[in-house]
């Protein structure tokens, strides 16, 4: 009923292990979800990471969707990671998410990343900055 429309939706992402993060999003998806169907028939997308984790609204007690917190928004292709990135896309999910381990194989998960074309960053109301992706 929504074809062509965009929504959003929440998938678990990983930009490498804890001591090698790349800056770029991996993600362990399945072919099942609505989401990743479009994305393989139209890889176009957009990712929003809000400062949940930054120390100003923490300490201020503002909530993390308060335009005042911080947001970083990444738009670009999603594409389906190649096999000589796999393992390293696997130690990237599963370290940072060891639950993944146990989702039901019949799922046929894989990994996609997203090859960044534009970086924004959200710091204030309506102040948004571009970034060099090469940033």
């Amino acid at each position: 009923q929504i074809q062509g429309m965009p929504y959003g939706n929440c998938l678990l992402l990983s930009d490498g292990p804890v001591n090698n993060s790349t800056g770029i999003p991996f993600f362990y998806v399945t072919p099942k979800d609505n989401t990743v169907a479009d994305l393989l028939k139209n890889p176009v997308a957009s990712l929003t990471l809000p400062e949940a984790d930054g120390n100003f609204c923490r300490k201020n007690l503002i909530d993390p969707e308060d335009p005042r917190c911080a947001r970083l928004t990444l738009t670009g292709q999603m594409v389906t990671v190649p096999p000589e990135e796999v393992e390293f896309a696997k130690q990237a999910m599963f370290s940072r998410h060891p639950v993944v381990r146990k989702w039901p194989r019949s799922y046929e998960w894989f990994f996609m990343k997203m090859n960044i074309e534009h970086i924004w960053l959200q710091s204030w109301y309506g102040d948004v900055s571009a970034i060099a992706v090469e940033e």
